[in-house]
């Protein structure tokens, strides 16, 4: 298998995964997979392994964690953490609920470990629910998968000489997503408002839409500089040039959709004049998510029929 194949199989895994909840999602396969760790700042670390980003900030008053993969890793992430930090995992903010981002939070919850998150991951969590995408149904979390923190719009923590300041951006990849900015240090965990596999997944069924993920980052941009380091919710550490080159290709979705829809033009015609050959290169090839998908999605938002 190449290498695009393999990420693009990771990726299809992670958020086929998301469809269903937290303790469910993507048992199988996870032996093989490793743990790496990348130094983003001063007590500020990135691990990847299978599924979400995890943000780690380590420091005197203990370790802080953003995400946590799917529940069999939870053992290799924390020998991860060990290996930073000798001090336990005290809090857990989740970017969103998806369960290649909260498949650990019942291994953590059940340690003592507190679940922060926007109120709408709570909500859906608390659930059962199903997806049309995935055509499966999945019963509500456990409660010890459950955040116990919630906040609506932001919230803050004080810990290890930072401010980690989360901030809620409504209907972007989902209704619950959070980005979370560590204020002194200038590095932002993205969630999956940002990720770097490629086209952008839009979980339209959790209150995702394609307006709220251009206007969410443009949301992170504006609370950012020109040299903030961002954790993407997939993908290797970005600069603020990544972000921006990520906004205006949807902005280039939104307006090529917006003028054939301008013009009356059927879905089957306006996919088949190729509006995002440009792009297709550079993120259309993981395999996961075409540009057709993206578009038809583009084109039911915008007030186009779907069909």
């Amino acid at each position: 298998m190449t290498p695009r194949f393999v990420r693009a199989a990771a990726v299809a895994l992670a958020v086929a995964g998301a469809a269903l909840p937290s303790h469910l999602a993507a048992q199988g396969g996870m032996d093989t997979v490793t743990i790496r760790t990348i130094k983003v700042s001063d007590g500020i670390y990135m691990l990847m392994g299978q599924g979400g980003n995890i943000g780690v900030s380590v420091g005197d008053d203990g370790v802080v964690l953003i995400d946590d993969q799917f529940a069999p890793l939870t053992a290799k992430i924390l020998a991860a953490v060990k290996a930073l930090s000798p001090l336990p995992v005290k809090f857990l903010i989740n970017t969103h609920l998806h369960g290649d981002h909260t498949g650990g939070n019942e291994n953590l919850g059940k340690s003592g470990v507190i679940i922060v998150a926007q109120n709408n991951v709570r909500e859906r969590m608390s659930k059962e629910a199903f997806s049309a995408r995935f055509n499966r149904t999945s019963p509500a979390s456990p409660k010890t998968a459950l955040p116990v923190v919630t906040f609506p719009t932001e919230m803050e923590l004080h810990l290890n000489g930072e401010t980690l300041e989360a901030h809620h951006i409504p209907k972007a990849h989902t209704d619950g997503d959070a980005i979370v900015k560590f204020a002194k240090a200038n590095v932002v965990h993205a969630g999956d408002v940002f990720v770097r596999y490629g086209f952008p997944f839009i979980d339209t069924e959790s209150g995702g839409s394609l307006l709220g993920m251009i206007s969410g980052i443009e949301r992170m941009l504006a609370v950012t500089d020109a040299s903030t380091k961002f954790i993407p919710g997939h993908g290797d550490l970005a600069s603020r040039a990544d972000v921006e080159g990520v906004l205006t290709m949807l902005k280039n979705i939104r307006d090529r959709t917006q003028a054939a829809l301008r013009k009356k033009q059927p879905l089957d015609a306006f996919l088949a004049g190729k509006p995002l050959a440009d792009y297709e290169a550079k993120f259309g090839a993981n395999g996961f998510v075409k540009a057709d998908d993206i578009l038809k999605l583009a084109y039911g938002e915008l007030g186009g029929a779907k069909k």
